[in-house]
Order: C-alpha cells, then structure tokens, then sequence
C-alpha cells in the first residue's frame, strides 16, 4: 500500500517548516484580557436566546435572531410582536450589550496602545520565514563589520540572519536592508533556536567583545554536538589580537579575522604584487565576474576516484581548469599535471565560469562515468 509521504512527495507537496520556537504561549497570553468580553457575549447571547422563547414563545432561530439584533443594537426592531415583559427585556438586553461593548472596545485600545500584540506577531512572522532558510549564516552582532559583511552575502545571493540583544535593531535592520534579524543574544537557547541554526550552513561572530565570540562559538559547538549534526557548522569569527585569534581557534572557531593583520595583508600584496592582488580582487569581491574560483570534494563513491586528472576532461567538457588539490591530511599541490591522481576524499580548486564549475560538481559526484565523457 503506497504510503501518504510517498504521495506527497510524488505530488512535490512539501510540509511549511515550523520554528523551533512559536511564541504561542507569549500570544496567546497576550489575548487573555479579551475571554472576558467573549465570555460575557457567549452567555448574553444564551440568556437572551433562553429569555425571548420563554417569554414570547419565540422558536430558536427567531429568539437567536432577535437576540442577536438586541444585544448589538442595530435596531432592526421586532421580528414577531413582543409582550411589555418582553420589551423591558429588550431594554435591559441592549444596555447590557452597550456596557460590554464599551469595555471590549477599551480592551482593545489598551492592547493595542502597548503595542506587545504587534510586536509578537511581527516576530512569529519572522521566525515562519527564517525556519524555512536553509544554508543560510547567523551574523552575530550588529557593528561596521556587520554592515560590510551582510552587503558581501546579499550580493551573492548568500541568506542571513543578524542576530543582537539592542532593542534598536529593527531600525538598524531597515537602515542596512537585513532581511532577518532577531533581538536575542546569540549565545542564549532562544537566540540558537530562533534563529533557526540547526539548518544553517554556518555562524560569523563579529562582536567587539572577544567574550561574546567565545561564548558564541562554544554555544553553538555544543548545539552542533547535541543535535548530532554530522556535518560542521563554518564559524567565523574576528578578534582584534593573537591570543584572543588562538583562543577562539582552540575553541572550535574555524577562521578567525584580524582587522590589523588583514589590513597589513591587503597592503603588503598591493606593495609586492599589484597585479596579483588585482586578480584576486577581481575573483573575491566583484559579483559580475566572468570567472570563478571554487574547491570540490571528491566523494569515496565518485567514479573519479583514483583516476588521473587528465581522465576527468574538465576542460573539453565544461570550460573548467583544476588549479590545485587539496588532499585529506590538508597538504595541497598547486597547479597539478595531467598524470596527477585523484585521491578519495580531496578538494580539487576549480577555475571557470559558474555555470562550467556547476556542471563539473555535477560530474564529480556521479558515481560512474558520465555517458557525454565516453565519446570526448
């Protein structure tokens, strides 16, 4: 018998991504100031309905009717004659219901004057959206790096989320165009789970305190091991000397940035090799390149395992050149020849167009050879 996932699934019907946290409880507490109103409608409602067909012998749909047109007094008058003790019951009906509407009404106003209710469901509306990101970075902490960094990532199409405790953060996020933002500490439970982190490719901590990287980068090691998660969360963080760099290393940050030694970096290379620099810039910063520069993993079940690299004819089939590898133990071998193997397990830096190394990740990962290759 086929089962309902696998008709959904056949269908391409997809379950909406839930939260980790909803903000239900906070919303509907929230709303508890207005069961008293509907309470008191409920029971109006009953009594009158009750009252008319006892005292007028009114059927149920007319004594619901006429209850209903009494009670939110807009006097469409007597659907049936009604007697004098049905009239002052009338009275005492609409009375009733101008007094409980006035205090729904300032119920109301005051709910919305503190502007909480707004603010949750602007919030679950925000975790809806971040829950359905995936591969997407959590940006800790909002300062000049933060602002450089997100421009980077959007250019490249890259999703993020910015997560920091100021209050101000929702004007910040408008001024800086953050799609996603949450104001929570990124170290905290609800800071990890709002922002969705469990699908996320990976943190950048840029905070100015080095204890708040640290802080960020062992919460989210020990999230990555709770989960069980097999594949390593990219944590980047910046650090403004080398113990601090050391430490967030030790600590299972993989890159750590130095704004100084960066710096120092991009001046030496513009002194020594202009031209080299410019390429890079090129590669690393401009969006509208032609070019691309990107590492492969070759799987232990690709077909081009063991192979030679001349047998893998990235060039004749997708315009792309294998500029270096990266073997398993991190030793890596600029400019390879053709009669270099290719080990299980190694990185292979290609270099082409985007659309070239697409299809050349493609071909990496079938596990027998590409029927195109067998007439190249």
């Amino acid at each position: 018998m086929i089962s309902l996932t696998k008709i959904k699934r056949f269908l391409g019907w997809r379950s909406t991504p839930k939260p980790h946290i909803t903000l239900n409880d906070e919303y509907y507490t929230l709303l508890t100031p207005f069961r008293l109103p509907l309470i008191l409608t409920v029971m109006t409602m009953l009594l009158g309905t009750i009252g008319y067909m006892l005292i007028d012998n009114f059927s149920l749909m007319d004594a619901i009717y006429q209850t209903g047109i009494t009670f939110t007094t807009v006097g469409f008058g007597e659907i049936a004659p009604i007697s004098n003790l049905g009239r002052i019951f009338t009275i005492t009906l609409i009375i009733f219901g101008f007094i409980l509407f006035s205090i729904a009404v300032g119920i109301i106003a005051e709910v919305i004057k503190k502007g909480e209710l707004q603010k949750i469901l602007k919030e679950r509306r925000m975790l809806y959206e971040i829950a359905r990101l995936k591969q997407h970075f959590v940006v800790c902490y909002h300062n000049e790096f933060t602002i450089q960094v997100t421009q980077q990532l959007r250019d490249n199409h890259v999703p993020f989320v910015v997560v920091d405790p100021r209050e101000d953060l929702e004007e910040i996020a408008k001024k800086f165009h953050y799609p996603y933002f949450l104001i929570e500490e990124p170290h905290t439970e609800a800071g990890i789970l709002k922002s969705y982190l469990s699908s996320a490719k990976g943190v950048i901590t840029l905070a100015d305190n080095v204890a708040d990287n640290i802080a960020t980068v062992v919460s989210a090691r020990l999230y990555e091991a709770e989960i069980g998660r097999k594949r390593k969360y990219l944590i980047i963080a910046n650090a403004k000397g080398y113990e601090d760099e050391q430490k967030l290393i030790k600590l299972g940050a993989n890159k750590v940035v130095m704004a100084t030694k960066l710096m120092a970096q991009r001046i030496n290379a513009m002194a020594v090799r202009p031209d080299m620099e410019n390429l890079l810039q090129e590669f690393l910063y401009k969006k509208d390149t032609p070019l691309d520069l990107e590492e492969a993993k070759v799987s232990r079940t690709s077909w081009l395992v063991l192979k030679k690299i001349k047998d893998a004819r990235f060039r004749d089939i997708a315009n792309v050149t294998i500029i270096g590898i990266r073997q398993k133990d991190g030793k890596f071998n600029p400019m390879p020849k053709g009669n270099t193997i290719i080990y299980p397990e190694c990185k292979l830096l290609l270099i082409g167009t985007g659309k070239g190394i697409l299809k050349a990740k493609k071909i990496i990962r079938k596990k027998e050879k590409p029927e195109e290759l067998k007439h190249v």
